[in-house]
Order: structure tokens, then sequence, then C-alpha cells
């Protein structure tokens, strides 16, 4: 789901090797906290907690679970990280997004292998962003899932398949029909499946549209989604 812009976005003026360069930058020059701004550490003690304790639970969705709601310091972890090349905060967003993930499966995480299908960024995204955050979020998630003992792995098995108009401004409704066949599944999506069952996962859900019209196009190609997962949500209501 895209988030909104952050008025501090640092562009993307590094080529191909963006997201590598700004990685070292982060690491050699490190920042203030990306969630409160305390000085000299991209990820502080507090922001840190909030991301980790956070009560996974329902979105919009009712088979999509996000691990906190979009509110501060939450919301500018994924703005830093997805708009400012915050490579490093991936790990405990990836966290996050497993705890997500577990809570939308319950007592059915442990039961068949995992496939986490990341919400698929458009070329041009990627080209400005110099990496694709979705994607690293879910390889992420699906380490943070097999160091819980979990059998789970990340791949892209959707693209899509037209251009959509600017989801600023539209209602829930209107997204819907904005997002209505725009995305598509990969020709080998099958073979990487290989007997995994798909949970779907994207940084945000506002709405749902995204992850609803993920499962439609999965589901027309005979890949039914087991769940979906989010980092955070616009309405979050805590599981049990």
């Amino acid at each position: 789901m895209p988030l909104p812009p952050s008025p501090t976005r640092r562009p993307s003026a590094y080529g191909p090797f963006g997201h590598a360069l700004a990685g070292l930058l982060d690491v050699l020059l490190p920042a203030n906290c990306a969630g409160c701004g305390s000085e000299r550490t991209q990820l502080c003690p507090a922001c840190r907690h909030v991301l980790a304790t956070a009560r996974p639970g329902p979105t919009q969705l009712p088979w999509a679970h996000a691990a906190a709601p979009y509110t501060d310091p939450v919301r500018q972890l994924l703005l830093a990280h997805k708009e400012r090349g915050a490579l490093r905060l991936a790990g405990p967003l990836g966290e996050a997004l497993g705890r997500a993930v577990r809570s939308a499966l319950g007592a059915r995480a442990d039961t068949a292998p995992l496939l986490l299908v990341p919400m698929p960024s458009t070329r041009a995204a990627v080209r400005a962003r110099g990496h694709d955050p979705t994607l690293r979020l879910a390889g992420a998630a699906a380490r943070a899932l097999r160091r819980a003992g979990l059998d789970a792995r990340a791949a892209e098995l959707l693209r899509h398949a037209r251009p959509v108009a600017d989801q600023t401004g539209l209602n829930a409704a209107e997204r819907r029909r904005n997002l209505h066949g725009a995305l598509t599944v990969l020709p080998r999506a099958r073979a990487r499946l290989a007997g995994r069952h798909p949970v779907l996962v994207d940084d945000l859900v506002t709405t749902g549209a995204s992850l609803a019209e993920a499962a439609r196009a999965l589901a027309a190609a005979g890949l039914p989604v087991r769940a979906g997962a989010a980092v955070a949500a616009t309405s979050v209501r805590p599981a049990g």
C-alpha cells in the first residue's frame, strides 16, 4: 500500500546502486532515530519497544492482520525505511510483520510451509527509491519466522497488469474499482509456491483494497491465499 509522501524524503540520486550506498551511509553516518528523532541511533530503545510490544490484530479485512496502528512512531519508521532508505529498519519492521503473519494464521501458523508474497512495487517506484521496500520487509519477516521455528520463505508472485490512478483522496469503493484487475500472477508462480501456502504481506493497510485485489489475482490463478499481514494499518483491533 503506498505510504503518504514524507516532507523529508531524500531523493534517490545514486542510480542503480542507491540502496547499497544508502545502507553504507546509514552504517557510517548513523542518523537520528527515525521514530522520534533521538540523536545518534536509527532506532532508539523506546521506539524499538513500541514496535516490539504492539499487539497484532485484524484490519479492515478480517483475514489480514497488522502488527500495529499506523501512528507515530511506527508511521515514521515505515516512512524512513520506504522513502528515505533507512535499510537497517527492515530487521525490526520485518519482525513486526512476522508477528502479524502469526496473528493472522493463528493455530494454522505451523501446519504447513509458508510463502510470504509481497505486494508488488512498480518498476518506476523501485527506480525512484533505489530499492523494493515491501520485498525487503517480506524477506526480513520470513527470516524472523524461521528463527521462531516456522518454515517460511518470501518470493514475488504478482506483478502489475495495468497502470492505476493515484489513490489519494479515493474512498474505499473507489479504490476497489481503481485496483480491480490491476494485478496478475507471474508465469512461474505455481512453481515458486512448491507446496507452500501463500500469505500476502504489505507495509500498510488502509482500506484493504490492494490486498483484496492481490487475493483476487491469486485465486483466479488457482492459488487461494491463506492470510494477509502488514506492519501497520489505519485501523487495528487487537486479537483475542
